[in-house]
């Protein structure tokens, strides 16, 4: 980026810190960091509780940490603020990974309810409006004893905001950036004596790009290069709405009912003459989310929740031009095809209770029934689940707490599985201990069961996936101990972990003889040709791998030297590593080390105006691929003011400006088919927010 923009940006930036130096202090708030003790958690032990009392470890982000760092969407908030956890954008959505275990093994939540929605294990994550949301809860480590499959790595629950202080209550938050990135969310409040509207709405759209325009020819990244349409960061037009209505008929009951609609367009490079790169078709997806349930408060020390959740998730080809097969046209513009459709239906039904004073006790039981249909493979599945959980809180003696659970599941394929979790937490003069165990449980998904994939332009080149029928469940021992020290000042924790895994499912790479170019060809007779393995030097079979093995550390520190001020720093080791046939290699995306640092100040005069500034900074190592190149590491530096001006007793402005990538880090390095990258920025940009609220 040309640095005549950055320049007037920096000045215009300095010049509002320091004039408001010259004036004179009435008022100040502190800004409180990730580790804010006092932060009620719902995530860790499945009930409302104070974060400095949980036994299980949760990183908090409310939505005052993300706004000050000027991020707008789900995927920047977690990776500027945590280090233990790393994304990578794709066409068929993102790929996450937090303390070394990638999608499959995280739960993501809404309010505690599944998200689901994935192509080849990449998460649509559009289908999450940050602008709804009141703050993220991330749990570290196995989780099934509490919320079942899936969650042995962890668990992300994004809490959305219900305010009900006020009326009437409108907001729009716009915000811009390089490559045509333009974030818009609005809201509309509504509270009326037993009756509360909250509508929400989300646009959000992105150009593709990419810093090289060329790419290797041949199988090594070396010889002869060629022009390529290929991108670093696939573009998208994304519209969100959601509409919630809750209803307080009387003393103790509360009923809600939630539906929400998203649809997403991808902005592909189309093909042309000179490129063999190119594409016909744009990705669609769709999703629709409908929720509803009640709670009931028998007592102070009786509560009893009942939530219902239909998730549709449902993707597929929008032809924009004409194509041919054999001399036949096959597809028109405005053509669509439907590639992969997922529903889950998912009711819960738990009981809270206080049975004696300093304690609490969970029972619950759950139904999940999933269901795959997927147009390559002709795979119409579905699998059901019953679990019931109970969990009991107890203050032991002194400052002496413990946690037990245990869950019961049955799965419809693999029969019965029990898993235990257990945790203590100790508490004396600002320090505090935690020692946590648990297992994990993950069945396999219905996917990598009977997936039977073939694409033709997956990250420009083809992909086949075949599922495998024969996988075992995958099961999991965590083990964790935490230390922490806080007092008015200075905060500080460090956590060391270990996460064993049996039967790991991992995809595995084949390379192609000439037998598995006849099996793939009887496979797929209308999609490859001899053509085909031109670019086509390997398929992929999910297995069971005889191992998995994750060690790491996670430490935080938070300062607050001046009233204001807040400086914080993370760091996260992770050694993931899979053993298969004897040989242990690293996990697929894993990253050893990672850093983030941050300082923010923020200061507010004659209860008008409030200034922050925000600079903060992500150091990440090498991201390892095992069989591909392995992705470098990187530094990235941004930079965030905003500005919060009361204009009257009902209306609130809040402009902002900032730098994102200061430093201009990007990898530009020449496209190759066994290239990986980490690094997706385009290099040093503006970026500049306006937020409206008015109640």
């Amino acid at each position: 980026m040309n640095n005549i923009y950055i320049l007037p940006a920096l000045a215009l930036m300095i010049s509002a810190t320091a004039s408001a130096s010259d004036v004179t202090v009435s008022d100040t708030t502190v800004f409180g960091g990730i580790h804010q003790l006092e932060q009620v958690v719902v995530t860790g032990n499945g009930h409302h509780e104070k974060l400095k009392n949980s036994t299980t470890p949760v990183s908090v982000l409310t939505a005052s940490d993300i706004s000050k760092t000027g991020v707008t969407d789900f995927q920047q908030a977690l990776q500027r603020l945590l280090p233990n956890v790393q994304f990578a954008p794709s066409s068929m959505g993102s790929f996450i990974r937090l303390n070394g275990l990638g999608n499959k093994y995280i739960l993501i939540l809404v309010n505690g309810q599944k998200v689901i929605g994935d192509i080849s294990t990449q998460v649509d994550l559009n289908q999450i409006n940050l602008g709804s949301v009141k703050r993220i809860e991330v749990l570290n480590g196995a989780a099934s004893a509490l919320y079942g499959s899936d969650a042995i790595g962890g668990v992300i629950n994004i809490i959305t905001d219900q305010p009900k202080d006020k009326p009437l209550r409108i907001t729009s938050d716009l915000h811009t950036g390089a490559n045509g990135q333009l974030t818009e969310n609005a809201s509309l409040d509504i509270n009326y004596k037993w009756i509360s509207s909250y509508t929400r709405f989300s646009h959000n759209e992105l150009s593709s790009f990419r810093n090289n325009g060329y790419a290797y020819s041949g199988k090594a990244p070396e010889g002869n290069v060629q022009p390529t349409l290929q991108t670093l960061v696939l573009g998208y037009n994304n519209n969100y709405i959601d509409q919630r209505l809750e209803f307080h008929p009387f003393r103790g009951l509360s009923l809600y009912g939630e539906g929400s609609y998203n649809y997403k367009l991808t902005d592909r490079p189309r093909k042309q003459p000179g490129f063999a790169s190119g594409y016909d078709y744009e990705m669609r997806f769709k999703t629709m989310r409908w929720m509803a349930g009640g709670q009931y408060i028998f007592s102070k020390n009786h509560i009893l929740d009942i939530d219902f959740l239909s998730h549709n998730f449902r993707y597929g080809n929008e032809y924009m031009s004409t194509t041919t097969s054999k001399g036949i046209v096959t597809h028109e513009p405005g053509d669509y095809t439907q590639s992969k459709k997922q529903l889950l239906y998912d009711l819960n039904v738990k009981n809270t209770n206080h049975f004696y004073s300093g304690s609490t006790t969970i029972f619950g039981a759950e139904y999940k029934n999933n269901f795959i249909n997927t147009t390559t493979g002709n795979i119409v599945r579905h699998q059901y689940n019953i679990s019931a959980y109970g969990q009991h809180d107890t203050k032991i003696a002194g400052g002496l707490y413990g946690t037990a659970g245990l869950r019961y599941d049955y799965n419809e394929d693999f029969g019965s599985h029990v898993t235990p979790k257990a945790s203590l937490l100790y508490k004396v003069s600002g320090w505090t201990f935690r020692a946590n165990y648990a297992m994990g449980f993950r069945s396999p998904g219905l996917d990598e069961l009977y997936y039977h994939y073939f694409s033709d332009k997956t990250s420009g080149h083809p992909l086949v996936t075949f599922g495998n029928k024969d996988l075992r469940p995958e099961k999991s021992n965590y083990v964790g101990i935490t230390a922490g020290y806080s007092n008015k000042y200075v905060s500080v924790e460090v956590t060391g972990f270990a996460n064993y895994v049996n039967d790991m499912i991992v995809k595995q790479a084949y390379d192609i003889d000439d037998d598995a170019k006849e099996m793939l060809k009887n496979q797929f007779p209308d999609e490859i040709t001899d053509a085909t393995f031109s670019t086509l030097f390997t398929y992929n079979r999910y297995i069971n791998s005889d191992k998995g093995i994750v060690r790491g550390v996670n430490a935080g520190l938070n300062v607050n030297p001046l009233n204001g001020l807040t400086l914080s720093a993370n760091y996260s080791y992770i050694n993931a590593r899979t053993q298969s046939a004897g040989e242990w290699i690293p996990l697929e995306r894993s990253v050893h080390n990672t850093v983030t640092v941050a300082a923010n100040y923020i200061h507010t005069w004659w209860n008008k105006y409030t200034l922050n500034v925000n600079i903060n900074g992500r150091m990440q190592g090498k991201t390892y691929y095992p069989g591909y190149e392995n992705a470098p590491g990187y530094g990235m530096w941004n930079l965030n003011t905003s500005h919060t001006i009361i204009v009257n007793g009902r209306l609130t402005l809040e402009p902002s400006l900032g730098i994102d990538n200061i430093f201009n880090q990007t990898d530009n390095r020449i496209y190759w088919t066994n290239r990986r990258y980490a690094n997706f920025s385009s290099g040093t940009s503006v970026v500049f927010g306006l937020k409206v609220i008015f109640d």
